[in-house]
């Protein structure tokens, strides 16, 4: 009986792609990891950092640096490329739109010839914008390329709304849906705390539950990222366990339900645009996406997220 290596690429070398591979590497989730930067000394150099710090991990996994012939027996590649948004000069995620896509355009030649099958998750910003520009470049099958997109928001929103009721963010299920990005919107119908509707408790605690700001704790939510970024100038463990959470669910085949940003088409009243929503995830990648009832205000604030992402594509595509 042959076992099955499980191995990763991770393109980019940087606070991201670094620390999603130590994610990986401590949860035990791969066999091995392949770095690719064009700065190969940094890859290098990354990659021997973290394969030491396997001696104390519970299981092994060979990290190295390499290129992209080692793409075509992997089973899944992490895009990290990309710059930061400069805070100094009020930049937003889509603002690095094209700085982004004249980066990606090399890495979607060298994944096209090198005979790369598997799943790809993109975490370049802005994520959903690149992952469909990615699809569409490759012209890939639907199913298997994703981001993790509003998997970290919606971390986010649970801890906002874990510190402004008290209860653990674990036992908090909500989901920030649409654009990794500005135009994000909260789906507060969708809510529960332990099992049970927000909504519900409104009703019969109104002078705790009831009395909550939503807006001001879904912009707090949002406002994570710039909080992080500001204060050490880049993220990278929250984003780190979100991509770990996501190889969980499609190396487990675990038909896991995550928000993750795959192409609609149809779902919610939108086609032809890459946006995040509850998701199964399994070996597959993308395997169905899961439609909230939501209220005509959220669909009319998710429209609006769709319509941003969608124009921003199209500007993609002529950069």
């Amino acid at each position: 009986m042959e076992l099955q290596k499980r191995k990763i690429i991770i393109v980019g070398a940087g606070h991201v792609g670094s620390h999603a591979g130590y994610a990986l590497i401590s949860q035990g989730l791969c066999e091995e990891i392949v770095y690719i930067d064009t700065d190969r000394k940094k890859a290098a150099a990354q990659a021997m950092d973290l394969f030491d710090a396997t001696v104390y991990l519970p299981k092994r996994c060979l990290v190295r640096a390499g290129d992209y012939t080692d793409a075509r027996d992997a089973d899944l590649l992490i895009v990290a490329a990309g710059p930061l948004p400069d805070m100094s000069k009020g930049q937003t995620r889509m603002d690095t739109l094209s700085q982004t896509i004249a980066i990606i355009k090399d890495v979607v030649e060298n994944i096209r010839t090198s005979g790369f099958e598997g799943i790809i998750l993109n975490i370049s910003n802005p994520a959903d914008v690149v992952t469909h520009y990615i699809q569409h470049a490759l012209d890939y099958p639907v199913k298997k390329i994703l981001s993790t997109s509003t998997t970290l928001d919606s971390a986010r929103l649970r801890r906002a709304i874990s510190e402004a009721i008290g209860v653990d963010q674990k036992s908090i299920l909500a989901y920030a849906l649409g654009e990794h990005g500005e135009s994000q919107m909260a789906a507060w119908s969708a809510v529960t705390i332990g099992g049970k509707p927000l909504s519900q408790l409104q009703k019969e605690q109104p002078e705790t539950y009831g009395a909550l700001d939503l807006k001001a704790i879904a912009a707090e939510g949002k406002a994570g990222g710039w909080h992080i970024l500001a204060g050490k100038g880049s993220t990278e463990f929250g984003i780190g366990a979100a991509i770990a959470e996501v190889v969980r669910a499609v190396f487990g085949d675990e038909n896991r339900i995550l928000p993750v940003s795959t192409l609609l088409t149809g779902q919610y009243g939108e086609t032809d645009v890459y946006a995040s929503v509850p998701s199964v995830l399994n070996r597959h990648g993308v395997a169905e996406v899961i439609e909230l009832a939501l209220t005509k205000e959220e669909l009319e604030e998710f429209h609006k997220s769709c319509q941003t992402m969608k124009e921003n594509f199209e500007l993609a595509l002529t950069l």
